[in-house]
């Protein structure tokens, strides 16, 4: 285990509007077969959203269930403006889903007990839960809502419900990197009821993912802080803080950390389950 940095770390926050018409066109947007590359500048406006049930809210959708690529997941940044919010927020009664604030303060209402979550709070919210979500403050509330339709086993129970946050998550030293790669973990990750993992990756300058990563998982990766290089298939590209990065499963991924500050994303990956095999071979 290694400590958690004195400094205050902050949380890249999209706030929309419009570029003016003498902005350049080029841009670091990129969809492959592979994974996509989602920059800040692309959460605007025109593209927003809304959901049914809530009020004063509006959501860029990063990344949804997308046949032949990432399948798995969907992840939105929510934008509630004071006194927003919904008293039905999830209409799948089969979806778990995580919360994590990356600006402002809310109320999450979770089994009838009332959270005051400001930036880097983080919720787990199982299948079936009984939530509401509101914002109480004077200020614009933004936040991550990433779901998933939670695979059932018969035998294992669904995990219940917690609420935490960044500051209270010590960051686990991965092996040989003297603290500049670290993970923080907000889900015991030997707890086998999860079937999703929402983790903080940590870098500190000079801190790299030292092989090309390919893996079964898919991910979502949106950069809370800092900049890198990431490796993805056969590219190396730059990202920022407010970009996002959409990986299908076995891409090859890796990462260089060059500074001058830390690095740090919100992590999705799916894990702890048989792969399926959509009908094939059954009786």
């Amino acid at each position: 285990m290694t400590n958690k940095s004195s400094q205050k770390p902050t949380y890249y926050a999209p706030t929309g509007g419009h570029p003016p018409q003498t902005q350049l066109l080029t841009d670091r947007a990129v969809f492959t077969d592979a994974y996509a590359v989602i920059p800040k500048g692309v959460m605007r406006d025109i593209v927003a959203s809304l959901l049914p049930f809530w009020d004063k809210t509006r959501l860029w959708v990063l990344s949804r269930p997308l046949s032949g690529f990432a399948e798995t997941f969907s992840q939105y940044i929510m934008e509630v403006s004071p006194g927003g919010g919904s008293s039905r927020p999830e209409l799948d009664a089969g979806a778990e889903g995580v919360l994590f604030v990356v600006e402002g303060e809310m109320t999450l209402t979770l089994e009838g007990q009332k959270h005051h979550m400001v930036e880097g709070g983080y919720a787990f919210i199982p299948p079936g839960a009984n939530w509401q979500l509101h914002n109480e403050s004077d200020g614009m509330l933004r936040f991550h809502w990433i779901r998933k339709a939670y695979e059932f086993v018969d035998g294992i129970e669904v995990p219940e419900a917690f609420v935490t946050s960044d500051s209270e998550v010590v960051p686990n030293e991965m092996p040989g990197t003297d603290g500049r790669w670290t993970t923080s973990r907000f889900a015991d990750p030997s707890d086998i009821r999860h079937d999703m993992h929402v983790n903080i990756v940590n870098f500190q300058p000079g801190g790299v993912i030292p092989f090309a990563e390919t893996h079964v998982m898919e991910h979502g990766l949106y950069v809370l802080e800092g900049k890198a290089v990431y490796r993805l298939n056969q590219d190396w590209v730059e990202v920022e803080a407010g970009d996002y990065m959409w990986l299908r499963a076995f891409c090859p991924q890796a990462c260089y950390a060059g500074g001058p500050g830390p690095f740090r994303y919100l992590l999705y990956k799916d894990v702890n389950r048989h792969m399926k095999f959509n009908g094939f071979g059954s009786r």
